[in-house]
């Protein structure tokens, strides 16, 4: 299925395409306080519709994930990195596609606090 997404003001705007059958919540420092539900995905998988410069980057810990956000309303809706067999992957946040049911969607506990 393609899913639209973007931010709160749509100046970072995207579409992703695949089956979400879950998504993760992280309990690292940064993912408790944006509350983010993460849908990994090939990277390929997403498509910007807006240019990659209308997104900031921030980088934490082990500087291996690239949180992306977008630079006027703050909100935070991928990310990028690579999975460990080194393949380029997005991590969508569902909170920021169109026409989802959220509560039908599985989520995962993750403990990144203890990575």
């Amino acid at each position: 299925m393609l899913y639209n997404g973007s931010c709160h003001c749509g100046h970072v705007t995207f579409q992703v395409e695949g089956t979400i059958s879950g998504a993760m919540s992280c309990n690292c420092s940064l993912c408790q306080r944006k509350g983010a539900l993460m849908w990994f995905v090939p990277r390929e998988q997403l498509q910007l519709l807006t240019p990659d410069e209308n997104a900031g980057t921030y980088t934490f810990n082990k500087h291996v994930i690239k949180h992306r956000f977008c630079a006027k309303c703050g909100v935070h809706p991928y990310g990028e990195g690579v999975d460990a067999k080194g393949n380029a992957m997005a991590a969508i946040n569902i909170r920021c596609l169109e026409d989802i049911e959220l509560e039908k969607i599985p989520v995962t506990h993750y403990d990144g606090r203890a990575r």
